[in-house]
């Protein structure tokens, strides 16, 4: 695996599913770690065990990354606890999907808030805290971004979005030496897949059928391509959309 030995990443939206997956890969590579989360503190906890129990060094901090003053408290947390940081990942993000007669306003806004306000007020703040010689800011997006599945109408919008503010931050943080990539999953399989009844479910069984490569994806399948967004070895990549979804388009 890629080494971060000496590296500090915090890791957004970390208490569960992929967010979890990247955080302790990231540890288990070397890097000190921050576990956000916005309201699993149970979930967090756990991350941090996991990693602490293997020698890692992580931290939970609650904040929501839609609200300004929650941004800037879980930097400045990161900051009294490791220092400056070489690696963001903007993972936190919210769905719910509906046929478009179903959409409301006030989804639109919740969704747009966490994942697109979200991604660009972490990325914001991270300027004040990156070290002279840069670091890589990783924004998850989805294969959904590109797709046109039925009744995904609000998330699809949001991931479009994530993926316009990786490629216009990339060109206009590259003089800092901030590289900017995007990570596009596939179907994986984390709890909030399970929770709304996609495994097993005949979209699943599509899906799988669609994948070159057999099966839904695992948090651990996009952990290893963040390391490797995240460690010198991908020193030259920036502005970036990787698809991590086993083939699935």
């Amino acid at each position: 695996m890629s080494n971060l030995e000496g590296k500090v990443a915090v890791v957004t939206g970390a208490s569960k599913g992929i967010g979890a997956g990247i955080a302790e890969s990231f540890a288990a590579a070397g890097a000190s770690v921050v576990v956000n989360y916005a309201s699993s503190r149970e979930g967090a906890d756990r991350v941090v065990r996991d990693i602490t129990s293997k020698g890692g060094k992580a931290i939970a901090v609650q904040g929501d990354v839609s609200k300004a003053e929650d941004v800037k408290r879980l930097f400045s947390e990161t900051k009294k606890a490791f220092g400056a940081i070489d690696v963001l990942v903007n993972n936190a993000g919210v769905y719910e999907f509906d046929a478009l007669e179903a959409v409301t306003e006030k989804e639109f806004h919740r969704e747009f808030n966490t994942n697109v306000l979200g991604t660009i007020l972490t990325i914001q703040e991270s300027l004040n805290h990156f070290r002279p010689e840069g670091g890589s800011v990783i924004n998850i997006s989805s294969i959904a971004s590109l797709g046109s599945t039925p009744n995904t109408v609000v998330y699809s919008a949001t991931k479009g979005a994530v993926d316009s503010i990786t490629r216009v931050l990339a060109n206009e943080l590259g003089q800092k030496k901030i590289r900017v990539n995007t990570i596009a999953p596939g179907g994986v399989e984390t709890e909030g897949v399970k929770s709304i009844g996609v495994i097993g479910s005949d979209f699943a069984k599509q899906m799988i059928a669609q994948t070159p490569l057999g099966r839904m994806g695992q948090p651990d399948d996009i952990a290893k391509v963040a390391v490797f967004l995240a460690s010198d070895q991908s020193f030259w990549l920036t502005g970036e959309r990787l698809a991590a979804s086993g083939g699935f388009h």
